[in-house]
């Protein structure tokens, strides 16, 4: 089992239900918190080493039995954008928007403490891409969700309804909209073909990615302040180096920026025959979370370096221990799933 000091809490112990127990945060958060002395009901549509309880969340008989008792719920189960292709509309409703509402009825029905929701900055959608000859887009809380598949529609349709409890039954609900964590391969043929996966993720800390660790730190802040906050939605990203006055430059030529704030990423780079991303079209911004959660990202793009110069691997030891999952039983010509949105 993982366990970390950072992570552990002084109040008390309490019985915490996590959904999506099979999947990468899912397990995450099984690893780091039972260890501490939490009982974990860990419940999945798919069994493993690391579910308590099988079953589908869309099923009010099933959710409200494994209900029972819980202090504090972490709701990371849902089907992903690399679903969009290989799942009808109907499931995604059924799992994101449908699920999510089982487990508002029986967490609201049972008193819980704090019902965190795990949604995705896929919510924002085209408001990701400004127009051509536009500045990068700075992405804060403040951003209205532009959802251009089915996938951000159901996480925001869902975000709606944690709202709607909140106001309406009270419920302490705190959303983190988490970036890319995953360690499968890029869905865009175009970006696997022309970087090296580790050369693409490291990238990806400057502006769109987070580390599995930093997203478990996250959620464990977010259901300790709930009860005070009593509603939020939070960007959940590695920190970002850049400010508002580099976003023109990065559109146009981003290592420019780059290598101003890191001057020993060049050699590290070429050390290791990578290369930078010639243009970044947003950055994504976790200061909301930093300042009101009093979360601390360990993960950064800085931290990347120091670990490539000492020769280490880019991941945490929770990344490197959970590995790749993939989101499907079967394999696609075209990449690691069929989803090109």
């Amino acid at each position: 089992m993982f366990t970390q000091s950072k992570f552990t809490s002084s109040i008390d112990y309490m019985k915490i239900l996590i959904t999506g127990s099979t999947g990468h945060l899912g397990e995450a958060l099984v690893r780091t918190l039972s260890p501490q002395g939490h009982e974990i009901v860990a419940i999945d549509i798919q069994p493993s080493s690391f579910t308590t309880h099988v079953g589908n969340i869309a099923n009010a008989t099933f959710v409200q039995r494994c209900m029972e008792g819980v202090d504090i719920v972490l709701h990371t189960a849902t089907l992903h954008k690399p679903h969009v292709d290989t799942h009808s509309r109907q499931e995604f409703i059924d799992t994101n928007i449908t699920g999510t509402l089982q487990l508002l009825e029986a967490a609201t029905a049972n008193k819980v403490r704090a019902f965190i929701f795990t949604s995705t900055t896929s919510v924002f959608g085209d408001a990701l891409i400004p127009p051509p000859g536009q500045p990068a887009a700075w992405i804060t809380e403040d951003v209205t969700p532009q959802p251009k598949n089915i996938y951000g529609v159901t996480k925001t349709a869902a975000e709606d309804l944690c709202q709607l409890f909140h106001r309406n039954q009270k419920l302490p609900v705190l959303i983190l909209r988490t970036s890319r964590f995953f360690p499968e391969q890029d869905d865009n043929k175009g970006m696997r073909d022309a970087f090296a996966d580790d050369n693409l993720k490291a990238l990806e800390y400057l502006y769109r990615r987070v580390d599995v660790e930093d997203v478990v730190s996250a959620h464990i802040a977010a259901m300790h302040k709930a009860p005070e906050i009593g509603f939020g939605k939070y960007i959940i990203s590695a920190t970002t180096p850049f400010t508002t006055a580099d976003l023109p430059v990065l559109r146009e030529h981003a290592p420019q920026i780059i290598k101003q704030i890191y001057p020993e990423a060049t050699n590290i780079f070429a050390q290791h025959n990578w290369q930078f991303l010639p243009k970044i079209d947003r950055v994504y911004v976790n200061e909301k979370a930093r300042r009101e959660l009093h979360w601390q990202p360990q993960h950064d793009f800085g931290s990347l370096l120091q670990k490539l110069k000492q020769g280490q691997s880019i991941k945490s030891k929770l990344a490197d221990m959970i590995g790749a999952k993939g989101y499907h039983s079967e394999s696609f010509s075209e990449g690691p799933y069929p989803v090109n949105h």
